[in-house]
């Protein structure tokens, strides 16, 4: 096992990944920003080495400093989070380069899944279902010419975008060219890679993904899915598992579709296979996150299993001690994101409490919020023998938690699981902004 870890993240992500680490009785080393020097997680690791200024190219995206971070403290792996230069296949190519393991699948790895076009190629090839459209497209000419064929609307999608960026609907024929150069133009500035490409923009749809564990050794396991459903502007605001409207034959039919995908692209440690799952029940793949998500721990909660933890024993090719039939998956596990609204300073702080109630933060009270990094103050996440009584314990803890000096979303949360439909699990991925506006 590693005698010590590099943690190449901030905020929560780190906290979650200090403590794993000390759990298996690993050493930690905090890099971190001129903003957040006096943050949790430098507090709580080993060691602590500053890497830049407050803006993330400077610091957390500025890769030279923090393999020589790594190379300076002598740690023998990195744990990358999320965000940030988790899916940055030059960096894991960096980390390997120098003899240091990147905790996640192969730089090859994450440059193949990473590429829409090349990931959506490689799923027609082993039978995985993927939505109607194109490969990377040269033109609008050519664009419109396939326009016609697949019929509107339809999405232009940068083929290395994410996060929201890079994406465009197009609902007829006369926006296609002012959508194609800007989702283009959008994926160049922030992914260095202008290529885009059409799909079909299905309606009515659910956005499920499939949590996966894969070993060095050709193991993988499926943790079964999260429905990330409700999101504005391309960005997840709530999680639940499992999904609501989700069957049995639906559920083994994704997670077969996700070990066939995770197994033909020769995938290890910890990812996500996106799917999504249409009201007639057919689903479609979307794309493979190669990290850790954000909403990994309410898989966590209904599986027990550490997903973290197995993504440090995996990176130091331990096998998984599990078979896909010693996997249980109990009860129903909700988180809510809790993000800022605004800056400044966290003057009073108190986080709910309660059985299966855990807030994943690394706010303190006299906390700064700065501006340089995402918005995302913590997650809010519970657990329950049901649906009805996970909603109920959310619902009452999002009333005890307590944040001033900062605007945060609270408020919308508790509109959102107030809401009939989503108490109905009546839910898609266009929902979210109608329930929020309703209030």
């Amino acid at each position: 096992m590693f005698s010590k870890i590099l943690v190449a993240n901030r905020g929560e992500v780190a906290v979650r990944i200090i403590r794993a680490c000390k759990e298996m009785g690993i050493e930690t080393v905090a890099v971190y920003s001129e903003a957040d020097r006096n943050s949790l997680p430098v507090a709580l690791a080993d060691e602590r080495i500053c890497i830049g200024g407050n803006a993330a190219a400077e610091s957390y995206l500025n890769q030279k400093n923090i393999i020589s971070a790594a190379l300076a403290t002598n740690a023998e792996a990195i744990h990358p989070g999320y965000g940030f230069l988790s899916e940055n296949a030059g960096f894991a190519k960096l980390c390997e380069e120098n003899g240091i393991v990147f905790i996640g699948p192969k730089s090859e790895v994450i440059s193949a899944m990473g590429d829409k076009d090349t990931s959506r190629q490689l799923m027609q090839q082993v039978g995985v279902p993927v939505v109607p459209g194109t490969e990377v497209l040269k033109d609008v000419e050519e664009a419109k010419k396939y326009a016609k064929e697949i019929g509107y609307p339809l999405l232009v999608k940068a083929t290395a975008g994410g996060g929201g960026k890079g994406i465009r609907v197009v609902a007829r024929e006369e926006d296609l060219a002012d959508a194609f150069h800007t989702a283009s133009r959008e994926a160049e500035s922030a992914f260095d890679n202008g290529d885009v490409f059409l799909e079909k923009y299905l309606t009515h749809v659910r956005h499920v993904e499939m949590q996966i564990l894969a070993d060095q050794q050709g193991n993988i396991l499926c943790l079964g899915e999260r429905d990330c459903s409700l999101q504005l502007n391309k960005q997840k605001v709530l999680e639940e598992t499992p999904s609501p409207v989700m069957t049995e034959d639906i559920r083994r039919k994704m997670m077969d579709a996700a070990v066939l995908a995770a197994k033909a692209a020769n995938y290890t440690n910890a990812g996500t296979v996106e799917f999504l799952l249409a009201p007639d029940g057919q689903f479609y793949f979307i794309e493979m996150n190669t990290r850790l998500q954000v909403e990994h721990p309410i898989t966590e909660e209904i599986s027990g299993v550490d997903i973290v933890k197995w993504q440090i024993r995996i990176a130091c090719q331990v096998p998984l001690n599990m078979k896909q039939e010693d996997i249980r998956l109990q009860g129903h596990a909700i988180e809510c994101r809790i993000n800022a609204r605004s800056t400044g300073r966290v003057e009073f702080l108190h986080i709910p409490g309660g059985g299966r109630v855990h807030f994943d933060t690394a706010l303190m009270q006299d906390t700064v919020v700065v501006p340089f990094y995402d918005s995302m103050l913590g997650k809010l996440i519970v657990h329950a023998n049901t649906r009805e009584e996970a909603i109920r314990r959310m619902e009452a803890s999002l009333c005890e938690m307590v944040i001033v000096g900062v605007e945060t979303n609270i408020e919308e949360q508790l509109q959102l699981i107030r809401s009939k439909i989503f108490q109905k699990g009546n839910y898609d991925t266009l929902i979210l902004d109608k329930i929020l506006k309703k209030g």
